[in-house]
């Protein structure tokens, strides 16, 4: 039989999934107390019960709700001299456009709420997280596999890195804006892209 202490943690789940959903579909504005309520099923005095207001219930959203891109970065750095760097970097870059695509809607309008951006802000700081870290992360893959002389030493890995991700980053921001797919499509960009950094080995190479 469900807790006391069950039932809170399962409705606080509930909120903070209807409040992500809430600001996919209608963005930050959209996102008020009561419409979460409804959402939910319950009181906006319920709400209070988890979160003291608005602000702390949509920084529990970006905090908890939204995915990481740590998964992707972890499995690129334990690749390093496995496989293909070309493969490696596709997988990565693929969790990272996954990534992408699901936060854009959500985060587009931390601008137009300063105190929210402001405090998100603050909390990725507290964490070591952000985008500088996974801009990071990358590079020091590609440096990785130009010491063992499978990238070639010319790549700049900065560079490549902030290539990789504001590639993923626009085209995920355009294809929410316009509603539609860029072209060309999805699997076809990124080989192009990766094969930058990373040429694509043939079937002879691969053997």
């Amino acid at each position: 039989m469900p807790t006391k202490r069950s039932k809170r943690m399962n409705r606080r789940s509930e909120i903070l999934k209807a409040a992500e959903e809430l600001m996919v579909r209608q963005g930050l504005v959209g996102v008020t107390t009561r419409k979460i309520s409804e959402a939910v099923g319950c009181s906006e005095g319920a709400l209070y019960v988890h979160f003291k207001g608005r602000l702390e219930l949509l920084l529990a959203v970006l905090e908890e709700s939204l995915p990481t891109m740590l998964g992707p970065l972890q499995s690129l750095k334990e690749s390093v001299g496995l496989g293909s760097p070309h493969e490696n970097l596709m997988r990565a870059l693929d969790g990272i456009f996954k990534f992408h695509r699901r936060v854009v809607p959500a985060t587009a309008g931390l601008f137009a709420e300063p105190e929210l951006l402001i405090a998100y802000r603050n909390s990725l700081n507290r964490q070591g997280k952000g985008p500088h870290l996974s801009l990071r992360g990358i590079a020091e893959y590609i440096r990785s596999e130009q010491e063992l002389r499978r990238i070639d030493s010319h790549v700049d890995a900065n560079l490549a890195a902030s290539l990789i991700m504001s590639s993923s980053f626009f085209r995920a921001f355009v294809e929410q804006f316009f509603g539609k797919p860029m072209q060309p499509a999805w699997n076809e960009f990124a080989k192009q892209l990766i094969a930058t950094v990373a040429p694509e080995r043939s079937a002879k190479e691969r053997k």
